[in-house]
């Protein structure tokens, strides 16, 4: 795809992405799509994969206890059970704010391996990865950010969330629609939104803005961005989802730079 050139006006040293159509077929790349990149809160979507998984192998259930006192799977899912950003401190009551948390995802872990009696990443790999064929992608640390993937995976993985394999489309649907609507709560790096929505483990984009993907993404459009230069979204009315990773830290440069990204595949897609 000639829009995905405009990588290489990026202010990074390596970069690489892919446009994956709801087929699962690739509509173009750029870059090395099989170099390792550090994925930062890119893994938040595959840890909430595997949450699902569980569910819906009756391991553990949503709406169970997990977290603060009156908070939920759910709840830690959708950044909504209170706890603080990057720590074990209860901010507000659950279902108030969303109040965006590595630590709601790390408790998500530390709930599911003690519910299933396997480490968190053992479970991620056999619930997730190795059914996608995601042998480069590993989980060394925390479910909220160590990820480390490459686009080739992450492409397996945006093809499986537009034709669920691993979880009914039902479950899927679910977690990529606005759970606790109306919520308000900082995006990271984008500021103050009103809604703040979420879905299970995914961002809505909503009518946010400022916001990370394009001017022209859809309402509908679902992903997550990482703070060490990496994103992934799918489009359902395009029909398709991009996969972009870097190795340089979110800044200025990627709020300039991924919205005309995505505006341009975007118009390529429909052939505009």
């Amino acid at each position: 795809m000639e829009s995905l050139r405009k990588i290489e006006n990026w202010p990074v040293e390596h970069a690489a992405a892919a446009v994956v159509r709801a087929d699962g077929s690739w509509a173009g790349s750029y870059g090395p799509t099989d170099r390792r990149f550090a994925l930062a809160s890119v893994t938040k979507p595959l840890a909430a994969y595997a949450v699902l998984v569980a569910v819906e192998e009756g391991a553990i259930e949503l709406d169970e206890p997990a977290g603060p006192a009156g908070s939920t799977v759910r709840h830690l899912l959708a950044h909504t059970s209170g706890l603080a950003f990057d720590e074990q401190r209860t901010m507000a009551e659950p279902g108030t704010r969303r109040l965006y948390s590595n630590a709601g995802f790390e408790t998500l872990g530390d709930h599911l391996a003690k519910a299933a009696d396997i480490p968190f990443p053992e479970y991620l790999r056999q619930a997730v990865l190795e059914p996608l064929g995601m042998t480069a992608t590993d989980l060394p640390g925390s479910p909220a950010k160590d990820g480390v993937s490459t686009v080739a995976d992450l492409a397996r993985f945006a093809a499986e969330l537009q034709a669920p394999r691993l979880l009914s489309r039902q479950t899927v649907d679910e977690a990529t629609s606005v759970v606790f609507p109306g919520l308000p709560g900082v995006l990271p790096g984008f500021g103050h939104q009103r809604p703040n929505d979420w879905g299970l483990g995914f961002e809505i984009r909503d009518g946010k803005s400022p916001h990370w993907t394009g001017t022209s993404s859809s309402p509908r459009t679902y992903g997550h961005f990482g703070q060490s230069g990496t994103f992934l979204w799918v489009d359902p009315e395009a029909n398709a989802a991009c996969v972009a990773l870097a190795d340089r830290a979110f800044g200025d440069w990627a709020i300039e730079a991924w919205p005309p990204l995505t505006d341009a595949v975007l118009a390529e897609l429909r052939g505009a």
